[in-house]
């Protein structure tokens, strides 16, 4: 009976593994095909379409946009980067704090401050007013600022990370009180060493958030120089389509050939290759969060 229950769980692992190797390989292969057009010959690309392995290897399209531009995008990368590093610091900050103070019972108006968050979430002002607003009354105009402040605090990741904070044994505030610690150092020194998955994991989201965003550049930004690393390669694909599409004035363009199709899969690889490299690392935190974060109280 034990030897069955053995033979049945090697079983069941080993398909296991099969099935979840399977899917890994799904998810892999857009990657690689997108690895392998970047690295592909235009031409090759237009005869033969996407290939897992170039067929005609070719860095023609890394030295389009590196030698035309190459200084250029190493400041969109040092700006995306500042943005990032920046913005997701205080926006942890800001959403912790709210976090643990919605998660405290005694607080007063503790669900009046929560219903308003989720009001947030339902209704929006529109784009205009926004807009307004944030140029009018916060001068964020061609400001760096500009990319940090609308994406600074999202409401779900306030929530998820008061679900940590509420499953922290009141026993351990409680304690802290009697020694006389009040509440921003409970937070400092009880809260936050305990909640470190949930900061890791809503860390990477705000992370991804800030690099992946263009948005914000495109409302707010014109001075070329505050461009980030998203927006500025959106613009060097504009610029190429609208050439090889002939959607630019009669003559403008001349005889110019230029890598349409290859520069797509190019311009992927240069903005996913930091994450990529990043993921593996914090991809346990990341899991591990986002399972906790779906318990209730």
């Amino acid at each position: 009976m034990e030897t069955n229950r053995l033979l049945g769980d090697r079983l069941v692992k080993s398909v296991a593994y099969c099935f979840i190797g399977l899917f890994a390989l799904v998810c892999l292969y857009p990657l690689v095909l997108t690895l392998s057009v970047s690295f592909s010959s235009e031409q090759e690309i237009v005869r033969n379409g996407y290939s897992i392995i170039p067929l005609t290897p070719s860095l023609d399209t890394y030295k389009y946009i590196f030698v035309n531009s190459g200084m250029k995008i190493l400041k969109s990368y040092g700006v995306t980067i500042f943005v990032t590093v920046v913005g997701t610091v205080s926006a942890l900050l800001i959403t912790s704090m709210i976090a643990f103070s919605i998660s405290i019972k005694k607080l007063r108006f503790r669900n009046i401050i929560a219903f308003i968050s989720n009001f947030t979430i339902i209704f929006s002002a529109g784009l205009i007013p926004w807009y307004m607003v944030s140029v009018n009354y916060y001068g964020l105009k061609n400001s760096i600022l500009a990319l940090i402040i609308p994406s600074v605090f999202s409401v779900w990741n306030m929530f998820l990370m008061r679900t940590y904070f509420a499953s922290i044994s009141p026993s351990l505030y409680e304690a802290a009180e009697m020694d006389g610690a009040n509440y921003f150092t409970i937070y400092i020194k009880i809260a936050l060493p305990l909640s470190k998955t949930a900061l890791l994991t809503v860390g990477l989201m705000y992370a991804l958030n800030y690099w992946n965003d263009w948005w914000n550049a495109l409302i707010f930004i014109n001075d070329k120089d505050l461009f980030p690393l998203q927006y500025y390669l959106y613009n060097i694909l504009s610029n190429v389509n609208a050439i090889s599409s002939g959607r630019i004035p009669s003559g403008a363009s001349g005889n110019i050939t230029l890598p349409a199709e290859t520069v797509k899969m190019a311009i992927t690889v240069i903005t996913i290759g930091p994450i990529i490299f990043l993921f593996p690392f914090i991809q346990k935190y990341f899991v591990h969060g986002i399972m906790a974060g779906a318990v209730k109280e």
